[in-house]
């Protein structure tokens, strides 16, 4: 289960700039393989920095971690070509950053099943 969607993606980004970062055919249309490996390649890095912590993939999918699903896909999304946005950037490395706060423990993941000991 991925912990966002292509929808939860066309909230926070125009669809034209989706479809400019990966349509690779030139249809005119989001290339959807593309979107799926950025959110897989964004969830996978979440699990890697919370699994010691949290047990994964965490079900029911808190808000904190569909944002943060978002952002990371959205970067991995706009990384394909040109320059990637410096906003896109930056929640990119916010993401990291809370990220690496949760695994310090230091930061939590509210309703989320501990990992198994």
């Amino acid at each position: 289960m991925a912990y966002c969607t292509l929808d939860d993606i066309l909230g926070m980004i125009d669809e034209e700039d989706v479809i400019r970062h990966t349509d690779d055919f030139d249809t005119g249309t989001v290339n959807t393989s593309a979107t799926d490996r950025a959110i897989a390649g964004a969830d996978a890095l979440i699990d890697s920095y919370i699994g010691s912590r949290y047990s994964v993939p965490v079900s029911p999918v808190p808000d904190i971690v569909r944002d943060l699903s978002v952002d990371i896909a959205i970067y991995k999304i706009c990384s394909r070509r040109d320059r990637t946005p410096v906003e896109a950037r930056k929640k990119y490395d916010d993401a990291k950053l809370f990220l690496e706060k949760i695994s310090a423990g230091t930061a939590v993941i509210t309703g989320a099943a501990p990992a198994p000991v």
